[in-house]
């Protein structure tokens, strides 16, 4: 007999550290995922906190290793890029390890003052400040600076913007100026609409920056949207990037932080390959070589890491409502949720998680496709990262099939309209968070209640 569990282990190197199997049954990071079935039902989505604290332990663990080894001067900070996840259970258990923030818009800087207010943050935390800035975006960020939130640096979109702090800031601040990176070859434009091109940075530091009392450059902020990937278009990207940094630091002096943003990958399947250690190893001595190079004192080094922050943490679970043969080779599970509007990403980019099934693992397996609860034609998944087909346990005896999407942590609930209105007012399900007492055990709690009617009802003005 052809068994799911004997599917899986034959495709993938599993048990994975994530994933394992106890009696048919799946376990998330040690998480037995039919008991918060048995406890919460479906559909629901679940962060498992512990997950954060761990990346970022990494992440840490990675650059300091590589500073160490290549015999580095800077310092590294890591800082968290909060429109991965707003919610204030990830800041929470982010601001455990010692990080910073990278905001993106204007209702970022309220957040801020929250943390503050409840003793989450300091005066002292590096608040970096991203985006093209709309007036009240800046305003905020000013009253920031003038309260005393020493390392709150905006990061200058635009060859303009630091006019309006040069105008309303009374006291002595920080900026940093992002590079206007070229794009991959097959994206639709040669250069990101955001940031400042090359050729304008030292003009814009010269005849803005250089001779005012008040105002220094401290950053050089750097990204790209393919992420930091072994390709030689992020290596030569980078490298024009440090050629930069080495050219303005030369009339810069009070230049000395080189932030290369976000964009380290998570595991969007199980076989995931990818050396963390190796690429921080080579940006760092990339970075080294190019300032020995040019006679320049190696800058210290920013990173803005959402997805791999809280991306590993997430997962959405769903149980199968029906079986449908549409035809005589397509057959459908219908789930009760919709990926539209739980997991965007999936419909929008065609993003693929790690789908793997949460019972039943010693049946027969079959290939299906998955069906949402939409209207929409476009509300399915059908293939997996590394292959074209998804399987799924044929259960026997009406037994109930349960499947999980895990590592979706970052950007899903935000880009779904979370709490607002959904496609075909599809509800957004309940969120449940796991955690870890000081003695290890598993403890959860309910964040979130499903969305209810009257709620939808009362935002579209009934």
């Amino acid at each position: 007999m052809n068994r799911y569990i004997d599917l899986i282990q034959q495709t993938f190197d599993f048990p994975t550290k994530e994933f394992h199997v106890e009696n048919n049954e799946l376990f998330f990071n040690g998480v037995n995922m039919m008991e918060i079935i048995d406890t919460y039902g479906t559909p629901l989505k679940l962060t498992y906190l512990p997950k954060i604290s761990e990346n970022i332990q990494k992440a840490k663990t990675y650059f300091n290793n590589a500073i160490q080894t290549h015999d580095y001067k800077g310092k590294y900070t890591y800082c968290y890029c909060t429109k991965s996840s707003h919610f204030s259970f990830v800041l929470d258990e982010a601001l455990k390890n010692d990080i910073h923030i990278e905001t993106s818009s204007t209702f970022d800087i309220p957040l801020v003052r929250s943390l503050y207010a409840k003793g989450k943050i300091t005066k002292e935390t590096f608040i970096i400040c991203n985006g093209f800035k709309r007036e009240l975006y800046k305003q905020y960020i000013s009253e920031l600076l003038n309260d005393g939130f020493v390392n709150c640096v905006p990061i200058l979109d635009n060859l303009s913007e630091i006019d309006y702090y040069l105008e309303h800031v009374k006291v002595p601040f920080q900026v940093g100026i992002r590079i206007a990176a070229d794009e991959e070859p097959k994206f639709g434009f040669y250069t990101s609409r955001l940031g400042v091109r090359y050729n304008d940075i030292i003009k814009l530091y010269e005849e803005k920056i250089k001779d005012h009392p008040l105002v220094s450059l401290k950053m050089l902020h750097f990204f790209i949207n393919s992420g930091i990937k072994d390709t030689a278009y992020y290596w030569s990207e980078l490298t024009r990037f440090i050629q930069k940094y080495v050219d303005l630091k030369k009339v810069a002096p009070s230049l000395d932080t080189m932030d290369i943003g976000g964009g380290w990958p998570i595991k969007t399947n199980v076989f995931f390959d990818y050396d963390y250690q190796y690429m921080a190893e080579q940006i760092v001595k990339n970075i080294k070589w190019m300032c020995a190079k040019n006679n320049t004192t190696e800058p210290n080094i920013f990173t803005e890491f959402g997805s791999f922050t809280v991306g590993e943490s997430g997962a959405v679970l769903y149980s199968v409502l029906d079986e449908k043969l549409q035809n005589d080779k397509e057959l459908w599970y219908m789930i009760d949720g919709s990926f539209i509007t739980q997991l965007p990403d999936s419909w929008g980019l065609n993003q693929k998680y790690i789908m793997l099934a949460i019972n039943n693992w010693d049946e027969t397996y079959h290939n299906i496709n998955l069906g949402g609860l939409t209207c929409d034609s476009m509300d399915y998944y059908n293939s997996e990262a590394h292959q074209f087909n998804i399987y799924l346990p044929k259960p026997d005896n009406g037994k109930k099939q349960y499947l999980g999407f895990f590592h979706t942590g970052a950007y899903q609930e935000s880009l779904g309209g979370y709490g607002g209105i959904q496609h075909c007012l599809i509800p957004a399900p309940k969120h449940v968070l796991i955690d870890r007492d000081e003695n290890g055990n598993v403890v959860h709690r309910l964040f979130r209640e499903d969305q209810t009617e009257e709620s939808m009802l009362k935002t579209l003005g009934y």
